[in-house]
């Protein structure tokens, strides 16, 4: 069996994603008899039917669906490839750096400079995503480091943490929960909850409060009520209009002080993580440098907070 091309992977994911060949034809921009000869002579070469065909149109098989997981990996792997080929092309002596707004992003810019004093090369860029963007643009070879928050889809990427800090609750001023000293995640079954846009299903349990740190709390079914935001700011004014609760990283919450809010402890609540995460298998010596360098700063800075707090 020969070596499968990456065109005739593109081919069956055009496939797959449209379920029938005539609209993976015209996303191809090809007529359609070329492409169900592509996809009938891979099924051959592999010894393997990858979709069940109706007049429907047409269906993964569970050979095709592993095909499926292993062609978005290959796939995101090459385009990485290129991407960092590129970069290299184009300035050898960047690294780039990505993170979040807020804390992450401090903390990097922070690092950074340390960084800079302490190696003469390479010169680290810093480049600002959006929520869950990070992680994708590390693995598509945009940048070549990140810091992440938890959760993260940590496909294809190897990853140490950096900090840690707890998550509060945080409730309009006069919600029915204001005047408790403390509370737990099971206060807050029947609340609405905000969450991302897009957040995946281990996400919408992480912001809930029912990541299952402590399963036993929640015999009722694991489904919250949510609503979706665009950013923090959204977050923020939900909660002061009595229409959700959130659980929020300590140091987000302190960001945005209002009389018309409330923060609670929340003992039984899952941390915060920041990670920084790098492309699995990566062998770029600038990378490692750079990562073991702000793992042992990012220890060194925190140690520092709480000997300063004690």
């Amino acid at each position: 069996m020969g070596d499968l091309e990456v065109r005739e992977l593109r081919y069956f994911v055009a496939v797959a994603e449209h379920s029938t060949f005539s609209g993976a034809a015209a996303a191809l921009g090809m007529a359609q008899p070329p492409l169900s000869r592509a996809i009938r002579l891979l099924e051959r070469r592999l010894g393997v039917e990858l979709f069940l065909r109706s007049a429907q149109g047409v269906t993964l098989t569970d050979a095709g669906q592993t095909l499926l997981d292993e062609s978005f990996r290959a796939l995101a792997a090459i385009e990485s490839a290129a991407a960092r080929t590129q970069r290299a092309g184009m300035n050898r002596s960047t690294l780039v750096a990505a993170a979040k707004p807020g804390m992450a992003s401090g903390l990097l810019r922070r690092a950074i400079d340390a960084f800079a004093g302490a190696h003469e090369s390479p010169v680290v860029e810093i480049l600002v995503a959006g929520h869950r963007r990070q992680a994708d643009m590390v693995r598509d070879g945009r940048a070549d480091v990140a810091i992440v928050g938890s959760p993260f889809d940590s496909r294809g990427l190897e990853s140490e943490v950096l900090t840690e800090e707890p998550r509060i609750a945080v409730v309009a001023a006069d919600h029915r929960l204001a005047a408790r000293r403390e509370l737990r995640c099971r206060d807050l079954l029947g609340e609405t909850i905000p969450v991302f846009q897009d957040a995946t299903p281990d996400e919408r349990l992480y912001w809930s409060g029912r990541d299952l740190r402590n399963p036993v709390e929640f015999a009722e079914p694991v489904e919250a009520r949510t609503t979706e935001v665009g950013d923090i700011t959204q977050v923020i004014e939900l909660v002061a209009l009595g229409h959700a609760v959130a659980l929020l990283p300590l140091s987000v919450a302190n960001a945005y002080p209002r009389t018309d809010i409330v923060h609670l402890p929340t003992i039984d609540a899952s941390p915060h993580v920041n990670s920084v995460v790098w492309p699995a298998g990566s062998r770029s010596r600038s990378v490692a440098e750079f990562v073991c360098f702000t793992v042992e700063f990012a220890r060194t800075e925190q140690a520092s907070l709480r000997r300063g707090a004690s």
